[in-house]
């Protein structure tokens, strides 16, 4: 995904909220090498108020990506390492006795912020990843009967390693409907990698992003205002038929035992107008979809062992079901 800004036409809150967030690139960029399309990524999911899976080997900048969005939109932003040894309540929070009042008195726990990074998300048992099934759905978090609602905007990015499966526990296909994207973190290019040494030899330290001119250029102000734009962005039926056509493909297809949820079809409409919008139109477009179809689905449908075997790969499968799909004219 990269997108272009084209802000002809474009006035008030939402043209300036739009520049804002296109700015969140370059700004993201002093920090975080050649990642401009898990960055958009991000900002899709804030707009959506959607939840991102960061996929991607260890060292690729998954932790300060996300460090370097929270700093540069204002936003609050805590870290919990995932461990099998984990509590649901070392995440959600919990009762603590006061002897000084003789009550029990709540104690927050690190879900409440803006950004919450669950790192390696798949290393903590079930008990613990359900922990956060209420959060990312309902935005709140219930302790003792009281629901306590979360802090808006409210995005978890979690990651996990594509390659080292010991010791892990897969998230259930339940949990993973709750993740809006699916981004692939992939591994720099020469370029970008040399880019990254040469900043590491000239004194960057990814710990201190002050320190490398990171500064706020959007806010909750400017992320409310292109939700509302968002929000105004025109569907047409032929598109929300292709969205749906793209969908039922799935779970049609010989290589899938699993096809994408209603919940998955609403996804992709989301996203696409979250694109569109960002892209600088106020409708959507056929290309719309197909670009966001790869990082929506790729996680909401799951292959048969035969096709597995054969090197098929859910990327592939939706690459075929998009070049199958009638495109609306």
């Amino acid at each position: 995904m990269d997108p272009t800004t084209d802000n002809a036409g474009n006035t008030g809150d939402s043209g300036t909220a739009r520049a804002s967030l296109e700015a969140l690139r370059a700004e993201i960029a002093k920090a975080v090498v050649g990642q401009d399309p898990a960055v958009t990524g991000l900002v899709v999911a804030l707009l959506c108020r959607g939840h991102v899976l960061l996929e991607g080997v260890p060292g690729v900048a998954k932790t300060l990506l996300v460090r370097a969005l929270a700093s540069t939109l204002e936003l609050d932003t805590k870290r919990v390492q995932f461990t099998p040894d984990l509590m649901p309540s070392d995440v959600t929070g919990s009762l603590v006795y006061d002897t000084r009042t003789a009550e029990f008195s709540f104690q927050p726990g690190p879900v409440f912020t803006n950004l919450l990074l669950a790192d390696e998300i798949n290393r903590t048992p079930p008990k613990t990843q359900s922990s956060l099934l209420e959060a990312m759905e309902e935005r709140q978090v219930t302790v003792d009967g009281t629901p306590r609602p979360l802090p808006e905007p409210f995005l978890v990015a979690a990651t996990q390693n594509p390659v080292e499966y010991e010791g892990t526990y897969p998230l259930p296909e339940a949990q993973l409907d709750r993740f809006l994207l699916k981004l692939t973190i992939p591994l720099p290019s020469r370029q970008d990698e040399i880019d990254i040494l040469t900043r590491h030899a000239s004194g960057f330290n990814p710990r201190d992003l002050h320190a490398a001119g990171l500064r706020p250029v959007a806010g909750p102000a400017d992320l409310e205002a292109a939700r509302t734009a968002v929000a105004k962005t025109t569907v047409s039926p032929e598109i929300t038929a292709y969205v749906v056509d793209i969908c039922r493909a799935t779970r049609e297809s010989p290589s899938l035992t699993l096809g994408v949820s209603p919940r998955g079809a609403t996804a992709l409409l989301a996203t696409s107008r979250a694109w569109a919008w960002l892209t600088g139109r106020d409708y959507v477009i056929p290309d719309d979809v197909k670009a966001l179809a790869q990082p929506t689905l790729r996680h909401r449908v799951q292959l048969r062992p035969e096709a597995e075997m054969e090197g098929v790969t859910a990327d592939s499968v939706i690459n075929a079901i998009l070049a199958h799909v009638p495109v609306p004219r």
